[in-house]
């Protein structure tokens, strides 16, 4: 007689084939931030594919689709992003981006492809579990952070939920392999502009000029030092400028310097002083040399905190399917950030890793490929943890 692991390994396996067509599919038709209207649209009518109706949009782009089981219960809560980012591909594969300027390089494509598996397999054991799964496709993740306004929005409502999940791509561990770490897992992340106005003119006459060039530079090495003066040692800042734009010739000083970067950190006590301090550092700096600046400073994202008996669920979830080598406890938080971290603000649950291989190309690079090889791995650990977590065994 089959069991109810082996008839749930049966059900992912069939559905794999379909999850690989599914993530290259995506892979070749990337969408940047908050303009996943094909996406969307695709997501959606696999749903419905497999009788599974979504809801009416929150937003815009949000695929939202709740599954019930034979009664009342408990509700988990999983979700997937669905954008990709503004970076041309460099991989030579059949299916590579066939938008320009765009790709796939954060593994949001295997993430849609893993939770509509999921999905696909949740809705053929529906009569098997009480309670509810909650399906959540979600635009905008890099940069703009748009779980902040779905949560906001109530796609956690009606009903709450018990557990919240997501899996996340990561390089650097064994493929298929899993893993999370309690307590602070991500790190919060603010955003900003500075543009420094000062007084262009000729190169030969610096002398008569207020040059933003120049304060640029003394800029960054002030930001630079803020961590090292003002904050603790043992609590983590990490201060990137990462795109600076000013002037169009070498022999003209410019009236104009634009810096773009992002500052991490997790305590809020760190989060409480550092746009004070910012403010403070890149105003005086420009005064004392003659010129004003605007400044656009964002805080997008919270830290994300994993709840350690979710991330102790996880891990026994792994370990009795994959054995313990399939569990990857992971050493130490990440200095990224998730807006998953909305998700996690008022309720139970977690991010967990999903491995993508040990040498591979970093998340963000134009190399970056989703590794077909963990997507069984994860629709499995998507299935078996809810199940769990709804608290019903399934008989056969």
């Amino acid at each position: 007689m089959e069991t109810a692991d082996s008839l749930i390994i049966h059900e992912v396996e069939k559905v794999l084939p379909h999850a690989r067509t599914v993530r290259q599919y995506l892979h070749a038709h990337p969408e940047i931030a908050l303009q996943e209207f094909n996406t969307s649209g695709y997501i959606r009518s696999q749903l419905e594919s497999q009788g599974i109706q979504s809801l009416s949009p929150f937003l815009e782009t949000d695929v939202v689709a709740l599954l019930t089981g034979t009664e009342a219960g408990k509700n988990v809560t999983l979700r997937a992003d669905m954008d990709a980012l503004p970076l041309q591909e460099a991989n030579n594969v059949g299916y590579r981006s066939t938008i320009p300027g765009m790709m796939h390089a954060c593994g949001h494509d295997g993430h849609c492809a893993m939770l509509l598996g999921a999905a696909f397999v949740l809705n053929n054991l529906r009569h098997r579990f009480r309670g509810s799964v909650r399906f959540v496709f979600q635009p905008g993740e890099e940069v703009v952070a748009a779980g902040k306004e779905l949560v906001a929005a109530g796609i956690l409502e009606n009903p709450k939920p018990d557990a919240v999940l997501a899996l996340h791509a990561w390089t650097g561990f064994p493929a298929g392999s899993i893993g999370a770490r309690a307590g602070a897992a991500m790190a919060a992340a603010d955003f900003f502009t500075i543009t420094i106005q000062g007084r262009g003119g000729h190169g030969s006459k610096p002398e008569r000029t207020v040059d933003p060039i120049l304060i640029a530079t003394r800029l960054v090495d002030r930001l630079y030092a803020l961590p090292s003066r003002h904050i603790g040692a043992l609590d983590p800042v990490v201060i990137s400028i990462c795109s600076i734009h000013g002037g169009q010739s070498a022999n003209v000083i410019p009236d104009e310097v634009v810096l773009e970067g992002s500052i991490r950190y997790f305590s809020k006590e760190a989060g409480e002083k550092l746009p004070v301090l910012f403010d403070t550092i890149v105003r005086s700096e420009c005064e004392k040399s003659g010129a004003s600046c605007l400044i656009d400073y964002k805080r997008p994202y919270i830290p994300t905190i994993n709840n350690p008996d979710i991330v102790a669920i996880g891990k026994s979830v792994v370990e009795k399917s994959q054995g313990e080598s399939g569990w990857i406890n992971v050493p130490e938080p990440s200095m990224g950030s998730e807006d998953f971290s909305y998700y996690l603000e008022n309720n139970r649950g977690a991010m967990f890793v999903l491995g993508m291989g040990e040498n591979g190309p970093q998340l963000h690079n134009a190399c970056f490929n989703f590794n077909d090889d963990a997507l069984k791995n994860g629709i499995l650990f998507l299935v078996l943890a809810t199940l769990e977590l709804l608290g019903d065994t399934i008989n056969s």
